[in-house]
């Protein structure tokens, strides 16, 4: 399912901007690719749609949500990385709170009753693989065309999902007589809107916008999955999920704050030395 959803999109937008006149991709542009495609697609989503199947679908999006969190780390540990200020260390503090709070026993209630602890541990992984796709992609050796690279990103990605379904034997398991009418539109929403619009949309705000700005989805799509799996899927919705989920948007805006805080002094500390 995770391969089929991204390499059938993969197609559709690498045949569709090479048709339009896009130069053919260079083999160092296939390499980011790949390396994108590893870390956004199987290594972030790849394990949010295994995890899925021990995790409900809040708590999935609280975690995953997390992964401003990990950007920030992780651009500090490259080699040209600037340590984090005092306030982006508080939020940094501040979300990794609100994880613990999420994902442990409490007297609120239990959130993680019935919850599968190797499902939150892929969860917490896909989202550091998902951070690092996403800085890898804003400095990557990618097409100027932001819709060739995202097709050839699905290709890729999709393409090692693929591999990994066979490997791990889900091909013996595979019933097409099964597949219910809700589980083909399903993966129908998320081939259109999840891979072609979203992701697409996604990547190309990675290349052409402020990482703190790209990031704000984090606000947004947590608080929706809480309440949708709570009214379509009866999920747990617990005042422990709600205090963690406002903890952890509330790290996440301020780590946005003050990243945007940064920018502009850099740009303003320019000009001045311009003068």
């Amino acid at each position: 399912m995770a391969a089929t959803r991204f390499i059938i999109p993969g197609v559709f937008l690498y045949s569709w901007r090479r048709m339009r006149g896009d130069p053919a991709p260079k083999g160092n542009e296939w390499r980011a690719a790949a390396i994108v495609g590893a870390l956004l697609l199987v290594g972030g989503n790849g394990l949010v749609s295994w995890a899925e199947q021990y995790v409900p679908s809040g708590i999935t999006a609280l975690l995953i949500g997390s992964a401003p969190i990990w950007m920030v780390l992780i651009d500090y540990l490259r080699p040209i990385g600037k340590p984090p200020g005092v306030k982006t260390v508080f939020a940094i503090m501040l979300g990794f709170a609100g994880i613990i709070l999420l994902i442990s026993p409490s007297r609120f209630g239990a959130a993680t009753e019935g919850v599968e602890w190797i499902g939150i541990a892929a969860l917490i992984l896909a989202a550091i693989f998902w951070a690092g796709g996403s800085v890898y992609n804003r400095d990557a050796t990618l097409p100027k065309s932001a819709l060739l690279g995202t097709g050839m990103e699905m290709l890729v990605g999709g393409t090692m999902l693929l591999g990994l379904g066979l490997v791990t034997g889900e091909w013996s398991r595979l019933d097409p007589f099964g597949f219910s009418k809700e589980s083909i539109l399903g993966l129908l929403y998320l081939i259109v809107f999840g891979s072609i619009i979203g992701f697409s949309t996604y990547i190309w705000l990675l290349r052409n916008a402020p990482t703190p700005l790209v990031s704000t989805y984090a606000y947004v799509n947590p608080l929706i999955a809480i309440f949708m799996g709570a009214w379509l899927a009866s999920e747990v919705l617990s005042v422990q999920i709600i205090l963690s989920a406002v903890i952890i948007v509330a790290s996440v805006v301020l780590i946005n704050s003050s990243r945007t805080s940064q920018s502009r002094k850099m740009v303003k500390d320019t000009q001045e030395t311009r003068m």
